[in-house]
């Protein structure tokens, strides 16, 4: 199979085309990851897109599903990313697999029972998920975005994993027990959405929704004059 993989959560974003169950089932081997420039997600990610597919002789039409992350992340850069993707979808009628950052960083280190996984929210805040973790299966218990001293008191009694250094030294100054985990990257993404995908984890474009876990700027200067 053929996977497009697309983030555009962060300050910049990354395409790429994955094959997967070659040599095996369960593997996923990147083609090309290409990226993408902060603040210019729109007018880049389709020509991208286009320009990948044909550097290696393929078209839209070989694209099996989609594997895009949800969030959380920048408001703008995910609503861009998942309007491409909804598109795409719909016209070729494949599958959607979407990806959360958080339950990808408490999947990746093998860590088993209770784990948050957090990263900078910006703002001395953080994007904080709650997960019971058993082989093979996840619980999402919480995710939403805390101070970082509410973070510090919900992540009490759990293995923090984090990829951010400075959260890591907040928590682990609180006496929490942290394990560093990998930034997430295309490799990454790809391999859990795959794992998605075989597990029938997918939406329709119009299920499809982004994880912001903030209000944009817009909605929280509305909120503040009023």
């Amino acid at each position: 199979m053929l996977l497009l993989v697309t983030d555009t959560s962060g300050r910049n974003g990354t395409v790429g085309l994955v094959r997967t169950g070659e040599p095996g089932p369960h593997d996923a081997q990147v083609v090309e990851v290409v990226p993408l420039a902060g603040g210019m997600f729109s007018a880049q990610l389709v020509p991208q897109i286009a320009t990948l597919l044909q550097n290696h002789g393929l078209s839209k039409t070989n694209i099996d599903a989609f594997v895009v992350v949800s969030g959380p992340g920048s408001f703008t850069g995910l609503r861009v990313g998942l309007a491409a993707i909804k598109a795409l979808a719909e016209i070729l009628q494949k599958p959607i697999v979407p990806v959360s950052l958080l339950e990808l960083v408490a999947t990746a280190s093998g860590a088993q029972g209770k784990v948050v996984a957090a990263l900078d929210g910006g703002r001395r805040e953080v994007f904080f998920g709650a997960y019971d973790v058993a082989s093979g299966s996840i619980q999402v218990l919480r995710e939403e975005l805390l101070s970082q001293a509410d973070f510090v008191a919900a992540a009490r009694d759990s293995t923090v994993l984090t990829p951010d250094a400075g959260l890591a030294t907040i928590a682990r100054d609180a006496g929490l027990t942290v394990v560093t985990a990998q930034p997430p990257n295309s490799e990454m993404i790809a391999r859990f959405g795959w794992r998605k995908l075989q597990a029938g984890a997918t939406v329709s474009p119009e299920k499809l929704e982004a994880n912001y876990m903030r209000r944009s700027d817009a909605e929280m200067f509305v909120k503040q004059s009023s």
